[in-house]
C-alpha cells in the first residue's frame, strides 16, 4: 500500500497582496513531490486552519510580507490549538530575527526569510511533516 504524498497548505493572510514568494514555495514543494493547496490571497486565520483540516494537511506554510506577522501568526497558532494542534505550522516573509524568535516560542515551527534556500525549506517540510505523518498514522 503506497502512502499519499505530504499535503501542505500554502496561505496568505490578512490584507497582504504579495504572493510571489508563496507561489515560489508552492512550486518548490510540488516539484519535490508534495501535494500543495494554495489558498489564495486575503485569507483569515480561521479559513487557513479550516482548509488545512478539511484537506487533511500535514503542514501549513504562511507567507506574510505586510508586517502583520506578530498578529497573524499567533492567530493561526491559536486556531490550530483549538482545532487540531498536530499540523506543522511554518512561515516566511520579511520578519526581523527578534520577531522570528518570539514566533517560534509561540508555536511557529520555523521561519524562513527572503533568500532562504528552497532546498532548506523543502528539507524542513519533508522532515517535520513526515515526522508528523509517522506520529498520527
Amino acid at each position: 500500500m503506497s502512502k499519499r504524498p505530504l499535503r501542505i497548505v500554502i496561505a496568505k493572510a490578512g490584507l497582504d497582496g504579495h504572493d510571489r514568494g508563496a507561489k515560489v514555495i508552492a512550486r518548490a514543494l510540488r516539484d519535490a513531490g508534495m501535494e500543495v493547496i494554495y489558498t489564495g490571497l486575503f485569507q483569515s486565520p480561521e479559513q487557513i486552519v479550516r482548509t488545512a483540516i478539511q484537506e487533511d494537511a500535514d503542514g501549513i506554510g504562511l507567507s506574510i510580507l505586510s508586517g502583520a506577522h506578530m498578529t497573524l501568526f499567533p492567530l493561526v497558532v491559536d486556531q490550530l490549538k483549538a482545532q487540531d494542534g498536530d499540523i506543522v505550522f511554518f512561515g516566511g516573509g520579511t520578519i526581523p530575527p527578534e520577531d522570528a524568535a518570539a514566533l517560534k516560542k509561540a508555536g511557529v515551527r520555523a521561519i524562513f526569510t527572503p533568500g532562504a534556500p528552497l532546498a532548506e525549506i523543502v528539507d524542513f517540510v519533508e522532515r517535520e511533516c513526515g515526522r508528523r505523518r509517522e506520529l498520527v498514522g
